[in-house]
């Protein structure tokens, strides 16, 4: 029950604190969405540089000949 109302608390100060700091909060926004861009992309390009070399079979081993 505590938890139920501290959600209930909690949901009703964020909707507050949105209304009176609207532009504030876009803000942050404009200034937090290209840096997530740019972590993200970088994180996508290490992924797929990891499936790729996952994805190759390694070179097979030459045979000996005596």
């Amino acid at each position: 029950m505590k938890i139920l109302l501290g959600g209930i608390v909690a949901l009703i100060i964020g909707v507050v604190g949105l209304v009176f700091w609207w532009f504030e909060f876009l803000r942050v926004l404009k200034g937090v969405v290209p840096i997530i861009l740019v972590l993200g992309g970088a994180l996508a390009i290490y992924l797929g540089i990891e499936d790729i070399k996952t994805a190759t079979p390694p070179p097979a081993p030459e045979e000996k000949k005596e």
